[in-house]
């Protein structure tokens, strides 16, 4: 199952997130999910994978244009004389020549957003990135980077059943900003919505199975996590059956609000 940006390219809409997926378990995680048929492999700089990402990438024995890869560049590397750098250690570590997503990891705003983005859009034109987007922003982040720019691919953000975002996803469609879900469970937490599993009763389906399904019906980029194979490929599979409409404005209505990830440097109030 394939998205795509608005430039037209071809994103596969289902990923593996892999923050806290280190070591052995790393590598075997990203090995599984492409033997699966994962091709979108999400990570970045301070998840401290990129070697176990890397080596499964090789390991796989897949073409690299097969692949789509996402990583993030972290807080304290947004200067632009610092982006250039990160992003090379990146494409080492990975074992690549390219990233195919490149994404600044939070909004910081100690350092000018439009010297990050002009490095970023700098690499782009080198090819070290086919393409470049945010994470973590803002309706009000976002409307203070499209004044810079217009390339902004992508806004990854905490997105599930009770963390409907629906200002900030209708916002990104607006603006030609595809918005890429992580967290698509809630960490666990969705699956005991008694409507999620009253669903999952419904389809055959297992409660996460409904909340990645729901994500990617509404059209969103969706990036779960998972380490054993047996849950992997549960989370494949979930591009294999489709929510009836009445049933996605059912998980809509739910208005939980919880957000799950909130670190103290987030800026989320902004």
């Amino acid at each position: 199952m394939t998205t795509q940006f608005y430039d037209n390219t071809k994103i596969p809409q289902l990923g593996l997130g892999t923050w806290q997926l280190t070591g052995e378990v790393g590598y075997q995680a990203t090995k599984d999910a492409l033997e699966i048929g994962y091709r979108h492999i999400d990570t970045a700089h301070i998840y401290g994978n990129h070697g176990e990402v890397g080596e499964a990438i090789k390991d796989s024995g897949l073409d690299r244009s097969e692949l789509f890869i996402t990583s993030k560049l972290w807080l304290d590397e947004m200067s632009e004389e610092d982006v250039k750098p990160a992003l090379l250690r990146a494409l080492k570590e990975l074992q690549i020549d390219y990233i195919d997503l490149y994404i600044i990891h939070w909004p910081n705003q100690t350092v000018p957003v439009k010297s990050t983005l002009a490095a970023l859009a700098s690499l782009k034109k080198e090819g070290l990135t086919k393409h470049f987007g945010v994470s973590n922003f803002t309706i009000n982040h976002l409307k203070n980077t499209l004044k810079i720019t217009q390339e902004i691919d992508t806004n990854q953000v905490e997105f599930h059943p009770s963390l409907n975002q629906k200002e900030l996803l209708e916002f990104c469609n607006l603006n030609k900003i595809k918005l890429t879900a992580y967290s698509p469970i809630g960490h666990g937490k969705d699956l005991d919505i008694p409507l999620i599993i009253e669903m999952a009763k419904e389809y055959n389906k297992t409660p996460a199975q409904i909340c990645i399904n729901w994500c990617l019906q509404k059209g969103l980029v969706t990036i779960p996590k998972a380490s054993s194979r047996t849950r992997l490929q549960e989370n494949f599979d979930a591009q294999l059956f489709t929510l009836s409409p009445q049933d996605i404005v059912l998980i809509d209505d739910l208005n939980l609000n919880n957000r799950y990830i909130n670190p103290s440097f987030a800026e989320f109030e902004y």
